[in-house]
C-alpha cells in the first residue's frame, strides 16, 4: 500500500490516552533493538516517524500512528533489555499487557523478530498472549538483509521450529533496508483489519502462510 498520510496520532502511558474513535489498530511488539520502529517506518514510507535508536529500550510509552485516517499502527515498548531499572521494566510490562489483553479495538499484533537470533522467553510470553486472546499469529523477521540468500530459509525453519508454528501461522522476513516484506506484511494486516478495500493496494502480493 502506497501511504501519504501518517501521523503521531496519540502518546499513552494508560488508557485514557488511547484514541476513541473506534479505529482498528494493529500493534507491533518485540524485544529491545530487534528494528520494530525501523520496520513501523518502513510501512508507512517514513525514515524517522517511528523513532528508532542504537540504545535499546528507546520506547517507553505507547504510540499511535494513524495511517491515512484509517488505523492505528501501535508501537509497545520494546521488552528484554537488561539496562533497564526493573521498576521500569514491570511498569511496562503492565501497561504493555493492560493493553494487549483488553483493548476491543485491537486486531492483530505482529511480533517483530530478529531472523538471525532464536525466540527467547519474553517473544514466547508474547505469543502466548497472542493466541491466549484468539489473535492471528503474524511474526516479522526481521534484517532479512543480513543473510545471505543461502542461509535465509534456514533461519525461517528454525524461527519456525523455536516458535512452535503451525498452518495458517505468517511469517514473513523482512528487510526495513531493501523493504522486502511489506508488500507481504500490507496484506496480512489489510486482511486482519478489513481497511484493504478502504485503501489504495499495489496487486500481485503473496503471503508467507506457514
Amino acid at each position: 500500500m502506497n501511504v501519504n498520510n501518517v501521523t503521531l496520532a496519540h502518546v499513552a502511558v494508560g488508557k485514557k490516552a488511547y484514541p476513541a474513535d473506534g479505529l482498528p489498530e494493529v500493534a507491533f511488539a518485540g524485544r529491545s533493538n530487534v528494528g520494530k520502529s525501523s520496520l513501523i517506518n518502513a510501512m508507512v514510507n517514513r525514515k524517522s516517524l517511528a523513532r528508532s535508536s542504537g540504545s535499546p529500550g528507546k520506547t517507553r510509552t505507547i504510540n499511535f500512528y494513524l495511517v491515512e485516517d484509517a488505523l492505528y499502527f501501535v508501537d509497545l515498548p520494546g521488552y528484554g533489555y537488561a539496562k533497564v531499572k526493573r521498576t521500569e521494566v514491570s511498569r511496562m510490562g503492565r501497561m504493555t499487557e493492560n493493553y494487549v489483553t483488553a483493548r476491543h479495538t485491537l486486531k492483530a499484533v505482529v511480533l517483530v523478530a530478529d531472523i538471525r537470533r532464536e525466540p527467547n522467553d519474553n517473544d514466547m510470553i508474547m505469543l502466548g498472549f497472542m493466541r491466549g486472546n484468539g489473535f492471528p499469529v503474524i511474526i516479522a523477521a526481521t534484517k532479512a538483509d543480513k543473510l545471505k540468500r543461502s542461509e535465509l530459509n534456514a533461519r525461517l525453519n528454525a524461527i519456525k521450529s523455536a516458535f512452535g508454528l503451525i498452518n495458517g501461522d505468517v511469517m514473513i522476513p523482512f528487510s526495513s533496508e531493501t523493504k522486502a516484506g511489506k508488500d507481504e506484511l500490507w496484506e496480512a494486516i489489510e486482511r486482519v483489519t478489513g481497511v484493504g478495500s478502504r485503501l489504495p493496494v499495489p496487486g500481485g502480493r503473496l503471503i508467507r502462510d506457514i
